[in-house]
């Protein structure tokens, strides 16, 4: 049983509501959010089996390619990412501090994913959207290899997608930031 996740991301919240829909009857997948975003966008993250995830994934960026900003499907997404999504990821200390930021809410969660994947790093939030006037970012810690490898692996994973914005990697941050962070 393969566990996938899937994103679709969209310029209105009428085309959103009706993608929401359309991947719920195509295939047998969980909504695990459906909501607006800054500046008025809408997301639906959804959850199931890769099939199920690509199916419902392609039936809405098909029907509903005019308004879609962005989209991904991932198979065995890293467990970290959920944790970071909604601000429960349990990082009692952060090392070097690792930084990047999207044009969209579906790419960071990619980029966060190749990042876990490819080093030792702790994710520690996914901003996706919200209070960003669209954008997003994520935050990870670790050994300054390790981040600086994970930020790298990132940045390629979005190469092609033109929505990289920014990054920046603090080897050594100030323990004041971190306790803001934390």
């Amino acid at each position: 049983m393969s566990k996938a996740i899937g994103m679709v991301e969209y310029k209105t919240v009428s085309t959103g509501l009706l993608a929401a829909d359309t991947m719920v009857k195509t295939a047998e997948v969980e909504i695990l959010e459906a909501q607006t975003v800054c500046p008025g966008k809408y997301i639906v993250l959804l959850k199931g089996e890769l099939s199920a995830v690509k199916q419902s994934v392609e039936a809405a960026k098909e029907k509903y390619r005019e308004h879609l900003i962005d989209s991904f499907i991932l198979g065995n997404p890293h467990d970290s990412i959920f944790a970071a999504i909604y601000g429960a990821a349990a990082v009692e200390h952060i090392g070097a501090l690792g930084i990047l930021e999207t044009f969209s809410a579906a790419s960071i969660i990619v980029a966060a994913d190749e990042a876990a994947k490819s080093a030792e790093v702790q994710l520690i939030e996914l901003r996706i959207a919200r209070g960003m006037c669209g954008k997003s970012y994520m935050l990870l810690t670790g050994e300054i290899a390790a981040v600086e490898a994970a930020i790298e692996k990132a940045k390629a994973a979005l190469k092609d997608s033109s929505m990289l914005l920014d990054y920046a990697v603090l080897a050594n941050p100030d323990r004041k930031l971190c306790k803001s962070i934390l």
